[in-house]
């Protein structure tokens, strides 16, 4: 589809999304979880950005905002159109929902769960198809076999009308990506899709990714808590912590220079092949705090090797760029 690359793709503006806590439906709120607090990126055309970070940090609900899976509580979602317009769509229902979902697709972690199990391939990636009522049977037949052998699943007509019990994992996620593909959009998020797959697995499924992106002109935003799946999908990186970003740089200058003291740590615990090789051991306090109405300073802050009394005492840092485009919130860098 057509796409203005002088413009960002997707463009995130102070984007939050809160869950209020209840003991059950009818009671008060008790609370709010703050699982993506203010965050603002943008992708441009034919880029992908990784957003990384341990469990719970906001990644996924990030991409799910994103397709629109949950709806904002409050920020922009600013993504062109098939006219090359940048367009809000963080509040959008129905008819205007359904024609966004031309352009932007997701895939999802679990290859197993992500399929529907009563269905045949074919009627799975048949499916946004027949949504967007596109094309006759006969042509989408012809569409879905033409993919799966993009996919790698060949012979199509072997596969078309099995059942995703009958596939392995990576051949499921094939078909998931392939499902992703079939209405052509510009936009995908990848959340985690090769992490559920054996390793003798990933790469391949990786290739296939990156091939298809330089092939359809596709852009991603892929989730992952792994740097080197990060390094390799990626031209930039996000780093979030608790629904915040906190770093946000392009993948070799992040991975080479990185600012953030829970960036540091993130790499530090991060394998390195090589015996020889070592690395600054860093040292974060604690597990992972839970966002429940986090106080108004620096979400690191507890964990933080390098905190001190102006983080406690005054508000989360901004994310401010600290030369070449390379951002940090931190107030001791």
């Amino acid at each position: 589809m057509p796409i203005d690359r002088t413009k960002p793709l997707v463009q995130v503006k102070d984007l939050k999304k809160y869950f209020p806590i209840r003991g059950n439906i009818f009671a008060p709120v008790k609370g709010q979880i703050h699982a993506v607090d203010g965050l603002s990126f943008e992708i441009m055309p034919g880029k992908s950005m990784g957003l990384v970070g341990e469990s719970g940090c906001g990644k996924t609900t990030t991409g799910k905002l994103l397709v629109r899976l949950h709806e904002p509580t409050d920020g922009e979602i600013l993504i062109q159109d098939l006219n090359g317009n940048l367009e809000n769509i963080a509040h959008r229902k129905g008819k205007q929902l359904k024609m966004f979902r031309r352009n932007v697709q997701m895939i999802f972690q679990d290859p197993y769960e992500s399929l529907n199990p009563r269905h045949t391939i074919f009627d799975i990636v048949s499916e946004p198809l027949a949504v967007q009522n596109i094309g006759t049977l006969a042509e989408r037949q012809e569409r879905v076999a033409d993919l799966l052998n993009v996919v790698g699943l060949t012979p199509a007509h072997t596969f078309m009308f099995r059942f995703p019990h009958e596939l392995s994992g990576g051949q499921r996620q094939r078909v998931a990506i392939a499902r992703a593909l079939v209405i052509e959009p510009n936009f995908i998020v990848a959340d985690e899709p090769t992490s559920m797959l054996d390793v003798s697995i990933r790469i391949g499924v990786m290739q296939l990714m990156e091939d298809l992106a330089d092939r359809f002109g596709v852009s991603y935003l892929y989730i992952t808590h792994d740097l080197a799946v990060a390094r390799y999908m990626t031209d930039h990186i996000g780093v979030m912590y608790l629904g915040k970003m906190v770093e946000r740089a392009e993948t070799e200058e992040l991975l080479q220079n990185p600012l953030h003291p829970y960036t540091k740590a993130l790499l530090a615990a991060t394998p390195v092949p090589d015996p020889r090789v070592g690395r600054d051991e860093i040292i974060i306090k604690g597990g992972v705090s839970k966002p429940i109405d986090p106080k108004p300073r620096c979400r690191f802050y507890e964990r933080c090797p390098i905190s001190d009394d102006f983080c406690k005492n005054n508000p989360h840092p901004p994310l401010e760029d600290k030369g070449g485009g390379h951002y940090v919130a931190c107030y001791k860098v």
